[in-house]
């Protein structure tokens, strides 16, 4: 059995990992590439209930500011505060340290609908 954590993607290009029963919640390497240097992370606040598909989160760069959305439905149970102090984090790590929220998830089928690290893969070939 793989000890790898299955990760989820979004059209959008954010990332979903299961780690016990909250999700973690990033930006793909691949959006943080594109919006270039990130200057600031808007966060929403712990408790927030989220819907898939849905803004949650603004991150900011010099070329634009882009909302982040909810990969899957739930409640917002950690956000990660060292973004405020530097957001780079997401530009040196956006599928680790620069993660962005923890989501209790309201329905685990979500997971289900998005894409495998190999589709994903398949569909930023494509953009």
């Amino acid at each position: 059995m793989s000890t790898q954590k299955q990760t989820k993607y979004t059209k959008d290009h954010e990332w979903v990992r299961m780690e016990g029963d909250v999700a973690v919640v990033g930006i793909t390497p691949y959006a943080a590439e594109q919006l270039g240097d990130v200057v600031f992370v808007e966060l929403p606040d712990i408790g927030k209930a989220v819907n898939a598909g849905a803004d949650m989160a603004v991150v900011e760069s010099a070329k634009a500011a882009s909302d982040v959305y909810a990969p899957i439905s739930g409640s917002v149970e950690a956000v990660n505060d060292a973004l405020s102090g530097s957001p780079q984090l997401v530009n040196e790590s956006a599928d680790g340290d620069g993660w962005f929220v923890k989501i209790k998830p309201a329905n685990a089928a979500d997971l289900d609908a998005l894409m495998d690290e190999a589709a994903y893969a398949d569909y930023v070939k494509g953009l």
